[in-house]
């Protein structure tokens, strides 16, 4: 088994983290930033929204159990693709919609994927398509947030919820066995 890599930012990681973390196939996911200028960017530079940072997950994956393309319909039918630099109360560029694709293979399957999308919404897709750049990992406190300590945080326990819920009536087939 070969393991590939899908980088994606659908506002706050914590909530795309923890959709993905659900996924068979998954490997592990891993919170951080991407698409800005800064370098070694904290959380706290990153959500000044100055830096030009997208926070992102950065996701491991067996090819084999689960393909890009699946993986990039799950993203698109638990985050709201149709807000630019918003998802939900968290507004900014740091929050948007974007793909980074790590070869042409995946940039084609982002456009297709993008084109699906679009079939299913009546408002405009906005998701970019953006270049791979340095990835930065997120601070350990944000590292399997919902697992650990979301369940906690208003903010949280408003917005995971429904997306889980998204994923496992969309995607029943997809999710891990109950362990």
């Amino acid at each position: 088994m070969t393991s590939e890599t899908a980088t994606l930012a659908g506002g706050c990681f914590w909530c795309t983290e923890a959709v993905f973390l659900q996924i068979d196939g998954v490997e592990s996911v891993e919170s951080g930033y991407i698409g800005g200028t800064t370098e070694n960017p904290s959380y706290r530079d990153v959500c000044s929204g100055d830096t030009g940072h997208a926070e992102a997950i950065r996701i491991t994956y067996d090819p084999d159990a689960i393909s890009y393309a699946t993986m990039l319909d799950i993203f698109f039918a638990t985050h709201d693709p149709t807000t630019l630099n918003r998802q939900g109360n968290d507004i900014g560029t740091q929050y948007r919609s974007a793909i980074f694709p790590h070869d042409e293979a995946q940039e084609q399957a982002a456009r297709a994927a993008i084109a699906r999308a679009q079939a299913e919404q009546s408002d405009e897709v906005v998701t970019a398509i953006e270049p791979l750049g340095p990835w930065y990992k997120a601070e350990v406190e944000h590292q399997d947030y919902w697992a650990r300590q979301g369940t906690r945080n208003p903010y949280c326990v408003s917005v995971i919820p429904p997306k889980l819920q998204k994923l496992r009536k969309g995607f029943a087939d997809r999710l891990k066995a109950a362990s």
